[in-house]
């Protein structure tokens, strides 16, 4: 008996007394402990040659290991919670807030920022700043501001001066969002124009509250400074995208707490009953839901992989130079355009929007004293992600940020400028303005097909939520921004990984043996 079939044994064991553990309601850290355990043997037991392999290049498994340090440290920080909040009384708000719209926006916040905003960790804020100072960065750079479009433009010097920015403009974004979020926390709980009132008794007024507020703001900037230097060091000596790694293992390490509320009784402990019947009702896990839920998170995840990496290859020839006795050129190349080319962006836009509405009509309610039944109406609308209003909006709007942010990331006459100064050009059509003009064409076609899968992704998690009546936080697994930034930077890392390999002379990941 290989080492193989002895990990695949113990895996399966494992797996069996995890199992029994949760269905005779044993200790909740023995059962998590034997899955995870079984978990892992089991993979061990089925993984593949190539995986293994990875670990037989000394420069590789150096950087795996480094970057999983990092994201340990990562790990740890986000259980540090803020010394002056009082814990049990955030912990009751948040339960009561997640019910309410308030709750899914901070929930949206959360998943895509790698922060806890609902824990009050000093990493709460997660990398949320940094990335909207990359986003603000990008659109001055892509034609706003003259000078920052020079520095995109002059390649990797240019790029870091823009990383430099970038860096700068962390800061006071993140001032500003920790001050917003200490000041709901810390100040007095007054009815709707007060905060949650979560200071210590002692510390809930004058000097002390301000003094302990100040010191909040400080810890939550430097906690995300310092996550920022956590993937800027993974980029560095790691492997991958540190930041894209930092959002993924944020959303990952929800996945214990989602399958729990899936599965286990909350009351007792145990592995719900419901689980081995058939024909459950209500909010009931039965055994063919499972089964329904395995095979839709196996379908979705393969069409977004699918449809991540597809492209549009638009076919190139370049120009024939004759120097002496040798012909230069003259070879037939593909322009690679990305069907999703606007990637998981379009979706944050669009949710962060339809905040608003909510917000603006809620409002209108409550200073007319509830006489205007219409603005009520819209706001419960809004508040309801299972509704058609909701979904339908949500659509529009992610058609619109979709073509919005390929139009300014994906500039056709750029690339036609780039194609006739290397002697390039697409056949059938003359370089200069009839190459951009033929590509902004294709691209307006693949663009709406790319919104439309992000469309499909987006409201997947409404539709399964509501018709199969189980939590959100679940059904967020099978769509939605979360899982299109886990597969996204799991591609990326497995074509890094690839290329480590390739260069070694061994077979790639994705390869066939």
């Amino acid at each position: 008996m290989n080492w193989r079939s002895i990990c695949l044994a113990a895996g399966i064991a494992s797996l069996v007394g995890g199992m029994v553990t949760f269905s005779y309601g044993g200790e909740s850290w023995l059962g998590w402990t034997l899955t995870i355990f079984g978990a892992t043997a089991s993979i061990l037991g089925l993984v593949p040659d190539q995986l293994l392999t990875i670990f037989k290049i000394p420069e590789l498994r150096k950087k795996i290991f480094i970057t999983l340090i990092f994201l340990a440290v990562y790990r740890i920080g986000y259980y540090v919670p803020l010394p002056m909040i009082d814990q049990v009384k955030m912990a009751e708000k948040m339960a009561d807030a997640q019910r309410g719209a308030l709750g899914q926006v901070l929930g949206f916040v959360s998943l895509f920022s790698g922060g806890n905003l609902s824990n009050a960790c000093i990493f709460s804020l997660g990398i949320m700043p940094y990335i909207s100072a990359s986003i603000i960065v990008q659109l001055l750079s892509s034609g706003v501001v003259p000078s920052l479009e020079k520095l995109r433009k002059e390649g990797e010097s240019g790029r870091k001066k823009l990383n430099e920015i970038t860096r700068y403009l962390t800061v006071p974004i993140c001032i500003i969002q920790a001050v917003m979020v200490v000041q709901t926390v810390m100040k007095p709980d007054m009815g709707q124009d007060g905060g949650m009132g979560l200071a210590p008794a002692g510390y809930d007024s004058g000097f002390e509250l301000w003094w302990f507020g100040f010191t909040a703001v400080i810890t939550l900037t430097a906690g995300t400074v310092l996550l920022m230097w956590l993937g800027e060091q993974i980029d560095e000596y790691g492997i991958g995208n540190g930041i894209s790694l930092i959002i993924m293992a944020g959303i990952v390490a929800r996945i214990p707490d989602a399958t729990n509320s899936l599965l286990i009784d909350s009351t007792t402990g145990k592995l719900k009953e419901s689980v081995f019947t058939l024909g459950g009702s209500g909010a009931d896990i039965s055994f063919e839901k499972l089964i329904v839920l395995a095979f839709l998170f196996v379908t979705v995840v393969v069409g977004v992989i699918a449809m991540t990496k597809a492209q549009r290859r638009i076919p190139t020839q370049s120009a024939k130079h004759v120097r002496g006795r040798r012909v230069y050129g003259g070879t037939r190349q593909f322009l690679p355009m990305k069907v999703n080319a606007a990637g998981v962006m379009p979706v944050i836009f669009a949710s962060t929007l339809l905040i608003l509405p909510w917000f603006l009509f809620n409002a209108i309610y409550s200073l007319s004293d509830s006489s205007l039944g219409w603005a009520g109406t819209l706001s419960t609308m809004f508040q309801n992600h299972r509704g058609w209003l909701y979904n339908f909006m949500y659509v529009i709007m992610i058609y619109v940020f979709t073509y919005f942010w390929v139009a300014i990331t994906f500039n056709p006459k750029e690339i036609a400028d780039n194609l006739k100064d290397h002697g390039s050009f697409i056949p059938g059509y003359r370089p200069g303005k009839k190459t951009a003009d033929y590509l902004e064409r294709v691209l307006m076609r693949v663009t709406f097909v790319g919104a439309a899968f992000l469309a499909i992704i987006a409201i997947i998690p409404n539709v399964i939520s509501s018709e199969l009546e189980i939590p959100p936080q679940v059904a967020s697994f099978y769509g939605g921004t979360g899982l299109l930034i886990v597969i996204s930077v799991a591609l990326d890392l497995v074509q890094k990984i690839n290329s480590h390999l390739v260069m070694r002379n061994y077979p790639g990941l994705t390869d066939e043996t």
